[in-house]
């Protein structure tokens, strides 16, 4: 739990918020919605109102969209803080208020940590290694300019100040990935006197990390493979001298931006059925997949369910700041009431649903490592691929997505997904086709994340799939366990070593 509370609280140090934030903001004109005449929610009807067509639909509605950032960042992009997001915002707004008095519409502002990296560039001795990356939310390097110095090799794992030799000062810091989060070696580094610090891998490959909340110590930060920094670490204790320069122009500042939340009138405001996806995309490209694909289902999803009425309430969430830490989910919780929360059964969560070398994951929960009635979602999921006759696979929870808060809330989450930056093995070839040895999203996080980066069939498969959860716990919580006060996540917490999309230790 210690690692990850800081960013945790992130979001919402900032702004000194303690109290419940969901203002009841009705966004749609009033029409009269008759609610008594409906039919009651029914899952294999709903699940029929699912179209390939509609789902398309919004897809070009949200690339277009992304063409709002081509202004500020060169591409289209949706991330926070843009023309791009802003207009995705207002673009699910309106498609809410299309739905008159069927939901009640609220929007959730609060402050969130933005990081954008213009350009960055190491060269090690007479090499530019392709391996090295600029950590998420790092700071430029000082007046945006080269700095150059020696690689000093930092001992331990550079989580105390005292792992770091006096000759660090003016030279640049070599650490080792491992115990602590990134943000503490880096801030560990700025003490030091370092210009700049390079974090390599505990294993071979590349390391794609975030240093999380800011902090004034930090200094600009890369991310290195293991083998090459092994083999550095070892030309160093050697006694080789190797001079190193770094450079990152970037920026790190707070923004506003905004959580919508719907929730139906209908249904009983004490047993919530909660669902959401996130708005935003990384910088780097429109997010069309990640996670348009997810937000757009969760949107869909919402818009046939006004056909039918409901027992237990059903609340639509669309959180921004994913990409830069989970900031909204995160939000959202750390600001609940005790009694605001206990009103939640379960939070579903929904990031990319249309991968193109797709499987059908599902998060692996069990009653044991999560909040209770986390394993009978998780079932829910089995059975009703199992009914379809389709093939599934179990991920883990890893606090790359929106479910992270929830659990660490006390609340039951579960989702599916299909696949970002992971290999397809053969075995899930047979499974569900693709090609083996290449990512379930081979546009995870980048410019060609577009319309031609989704595949439908998986796509209307699993908004099936989400119209059945939400149609199911709308109907009935018979057989679902009841909250309960009793929560630890300790197991949890010792295996989340991400925070959102990038590594935070």
């Amino acid at each position: 739990m210690t690692v990850s509370k800081g960013l945790f609280v992130a979001a919402t140090a900032l702004s000194g918020v303690s109290a419940f934030q969901l203002p009841q903001i009705h966004l749609g004109a009033s029409s009269g919605n008759d609610l008594t005449g409906l039919p009651v929610i029914d899952t294999k009807a709903l699940q029929e109102l699912i179209s390939a067509d509609n789902l398309e639909s919004h897809a070009k509605k949200f690339y277009d969209i992304a063409k709002l950032g081509e202004d500020e960042y060169n591409h289209p992009t949706r991330v926070i803080g843009s023309k791009g997001h802003e207009g995705t915002l207002s673009y699910v707004e309106a498609e809410l208020a299309k739905l008159g008095d069927f939901y009640s519409v609220s929007k959730q502002p609060f402050p969130a940590v933005s990081g954008n990296v213009f350009e960055s560039r190491l060269v090690i001795g007479n090499e530019v290694p392709s391996d090295a990356s600029p950590m998420g939310l790092t700071p430029a390097t000082a007046n945006k300019q080269p700095v150059f110095g020696d690689l000093i090799v930092v001992e331990n794992d550079g989580c105390d100040e005292s792992d770091y030799p006096p000759n660090v000062s003016g030279n640049i810091a070599l650490i080792k990935r491992g115990t602590c989060p990134f943000g503490t070696k880096s801030a560990n580094a700025g003490k030091s006197g370092a210009l700049a610090a390079i974090v390599y891998n505990t294993d071979k490959d590349e390391v794609h990390g975030t240093l999380g909340a800011p902090s004034p110590n930090h200094v600009a930060t890369f991310g290195l493979s293991g083998e090459r920094g092994k083999a550095l670490v070892q030309r160093l204790v050697d006694g080789e001298i190797i001079d190193a320069i770094a450079y990152i122009d970037a920026v790190v500042e707070t923004i506003s931006t905004t959580n919508i939340i719907a929730q139906t009138r209908d249904g009983d405001p004490d047993n919530c059925v909660m669902l959401g996806g996130h708005s935003d995309s990384v910088a780097e490209g429109p997010g069309i997949n990640d996670d348009g694909s997810g937000s757009i289902s969760v949107l869909e999803v919402a818009t046939q369910l006004t056909k039918f009425s409901v027992n237990n309430c059903v609340r639509f969430a669309w959180w921004a700041g994913e990409e830069e830490g989970l900031l909204g989910s995160d939000h959202y919780v750390e600001v609940l009431p005790k009694e605001e929360n206990k009103k939640i059964r379960l939070f579903m969560d929904y990031d990319m649903m249309a991968s193109p070398n797709f499987a059908y994951q599902i998060y692996n929960a069990t009653n044991d490592e999560s909040p209770v009635g986390s394993e009978e979602l998780r079932n829910l999921y089995i059975d009703w691929y199992e009914e379809q006759g389709l093939n599934y696979t179990f991920i883990p929870f890893d606090g790359r997505s929106d479910y992270d808060g929830f659990i660490r809330g006390g609340i039951p989450a579960g989702g599916i997904a299909t696949g970002a930056e992971g290999i397809k093995t053969k075995e899930e070839v047979d499974q569900f086709g693709g090609k083996a040895g290449e990512w379930y999203d081979p546009c995870y996080h980048q410019l060609c994340d577009d319309l031609s980066n989704v595949n439908y069939t998986a796509w209307v498969v699993n908004t099936k799939l989400i119209a059945h959860s939400v149609a199911t716990y709308a109907l009935s919580f018979d057989g679902f366990p009841e909250r309960t006060d009793e929560v630890s996540v300790s197991s949890y917490d010792e295996k989340v070593k991400y925070h959102g999309g990038k590594l935070i230790l």
